[in-house]
Order: C-alpha cells, then structure tokens, then sequence
C-alpha cells in the first residue's frame, strides 16, 4: 500500500523499524532498553532543485537503513501500517551492518 505514495521533492518515506520484544532464547525485554531510532527507507522522492535550477537527488534509496533524529518528521497512517515523512536533510545517517 505504501507504494500508492510518492513523496514530493527532497522527501523521504520511511517505516520505523521496531525493537524486538524477546531475545531468540524467549527472554522477554523491558520496555524502557535504550533503542536507536532507525527506519527502513520504502520510497523516496525526485530531490530538490537549487537556485540554477539543477536537479539535487536525494541522497537515500528504496531499502536502506537509516538513523533518524529523536522528533520530527510527519505522522502518515496508510492503511494499517504506520510511515513518517521526513526530509532529505533530516535524515542523519544511513546504517549498516
């Protein structure tokens, strides 16, 4: 359903990624563990263009991981999933393994 949507310019969709709640070894987790705030990006926009009018693409892709500040970014409900929109230059890193 996420595919519907296609942000405008310099945005960026993302789907927050969830910290398990239990270990592999069924240890359940407390709420309060510390958590990084990371999303996996599902659809991005064309970019932004600069005062000479040349096409500035963003600098994510469909898929990657990325760090996201602690507030910010829109709210966006589609269907049963939950999304935020979030600019290019909020973003404040792509992770990786």
């Amino acid at each position: 359903m996420a595919k519907r949507l296609i942000p405008s310019f310099n945005r960026v969709l993302v789907q927050k990624i969830l910290p398990p709640s239990k270990t592999n070894s069924g240890i359940l987790l407390p709420e309060k563990t510390p958590q990084l705030n990371s999303a996996k990006v599902v659809a991005v926009g064309p970019g932004s263009h600069d005062r000479d009018g040349k096409l500035i693409p963003v600098t994510v892709k469909e898929g990657d991981t990325v760090l996201l500040p602690e507030f910010g970014g829109t709210q966006v409900k589609l269907g049963e999933k939950e999304y935020h929109l979030y600019r290019d230059e909020d973003i404040l890193g792509t992770l990786h393994d």
